[in-house]
């Protein structure tokens, strides 16, 4: 019976380091508020499709769209929401690498906001 109970023990502590480990592995740097706020609201990515940005910033731009691809929609369809961040992380990964017309194409998707908040902003 003893055993039975050190065994017990040890198997719920696993559990519980698992999924305590598997939760924080799969928490983004950033939240979705957090990326909006630095990156929309603050003028990040206004700055970058006006191609005034630093390396440095258009690097911050990078992680900050890298986090929002890695966090869920509030509302609306997973696939989607993975389609349109893919879209922000690339036209910002190409803006960082200075290829030509990068800060146009961030430009173009900064500026279709709503197609995104309509189809994955919650309340």
């Amino acid at each position: 019976m003893r055993k039975f109970l050190v065994a017990l023990v040890i198997v719920a502590f696993g559990w519980v380091v698992i999924t305590v480990t598997g939760t924080a592995q799969d928490k983004a740097k950033y939240t979705t508020k957090e990326v909006m706020q630095k990156a929309h609201k603050g003028g990040l990515a206004k700055k970058v499709a006006k191609g005034e940005a630093s390396a440095e910033e258009k690097k911050q731009l990078v992680e900050l769209y890298e986090a929002l691809a890695a966090n869920h929609p509030t509302k609306g369809d997973e696939a989607s929401w993975k389609e349109k961040t893919a879209e922000l992380v690339t036209a910002a990964k190409e803006a960082a690498e200075g290829k030509p017309g990068a800060a146009d194409k961030v430009n173009a998707i900064f500026m279709k906001c709503m197609g995104c908040h309509q189809a994955h902003k919650g309340k």
